[in-house]
């Protein structure tokens, strides 16, 4: 990161080096189900190097449709994130771990805890009853909290839990930061690559990463925060952040969508009708 330009989403990292070809990087762009839909590849070292991410894939959604709430927009936004997310993680055997990070009681910072709450856990259910759960994924369901809550890194209470369950991946939601305005609470990352807890508001923690947990990792980010830093050169600006006006609603509706697209992604046939009956 250069500068005051802090921010959690690749496609913003890209467009502030210009929009000139950078080596070891492709970038594709689309629309889909109303969504809006940037992916940004890192390819290999010089793509890391330059946009100071690790190498994988990132997909930003744009979703105009659920701000305006249009009819059915909110199962199109499911769908299409379930659609995304089931791409980056290829084969879905095997158990999956989803870990809601944030803190709670911070309600720019709760998106993952809240989100967890809506996704279904059902390794339980597979190994009580298995027959009636036959057509369900093995799903267990984690809220870390944050260090300084627990006295623990988000990281070494997931690499404990991986001992223990041994899950084939972990799927981590958290809040971002943007260094736009306009993608606040309006825009939602996917990456394989990954992600660093706290990393957008400089309170970095340990990677959740294949390489510190043993398993691949798929991350999905909010916006929830900008650097006011971004727009002033007021020193008593520096360590300020800005979030929306209707941050608690934006928070728990997007926390709900998120939760809703795990599901679909990791069980099949699955639709958002089931879901409310199953979470009602």
């Amino acid at each position: 990161m250069t500068g005051k330009f802090r921010t959690d989403l690749a496609c913003e990292q890209r467009e502030n080096l210009g929009a000139g070809r950078l080596e070891g990087v492709s970038a594709s762009a689309w629309s889909e189900r109303g969504c809006g839909i940037e992916r940004v590849d890192i390819l290999d070292g010089r793509g890391s190097d330059a946009l100071c991410k690790p190498i994988g894939a990132y997909i930003t959604v744009t979703l105009p449709a659920l701000a305006e709430r249009r009819d059915g927009s909110f199962e199109d936004s499911v769908q299409e994130l379930a659609e995304l997310m089931r791409g980056l993680m290829g084969q879905r055997s095997g158990l999956t771990l989803v870990a809601g990070l944030g803190n709670a009681v911070m309600t720019p910072d709760a998106v993952g805890p809240l989100a967890a709450e809506y996704v279904l856990a059902t390794r339980h259910l597979k190994e009580t009853m298995p027959a009636d759960f036959a057509g369900f994924s093995p799903v267990c369901v984690l809220r870390p909290g944050v260090l300084g809550s627990t006295g623990m890194e988000s990281a070494e209470i997931l690499l404990s839990v991986c001992e223990r369950v041994k899950p084939e991946r972990i799927i981590a939601v958290d809040a971002l930061a943007a260094a736009s305005l306009g993608r606040l609470c309006g825009t939602i990352q996917i990456t394989d690559a990954g992600i660093v807890p706290g990393s957008g508001v400089g309170n970095n923690r340990a990677a959740l990463t294949r390489e510190t947990l043993g398993v691949p990792v798929l991350a999905l980010g909010v916006p929830t925060v900008v650097d006011l830093a971004m727009f002033t050169d007021d020193e008593a600006a520096r360590g300020m952040f800005v979030t929306p006006r209707d941050i608690d609603a934006s928070v728990r509706s997007l926390a709900k969508l998120l939760g809703y697209a795990v599901n679909l992604a990791l069980h099949d046939g699955l639709t958002v009708a089931d879901v409310d009956l199953l979470k009602s």
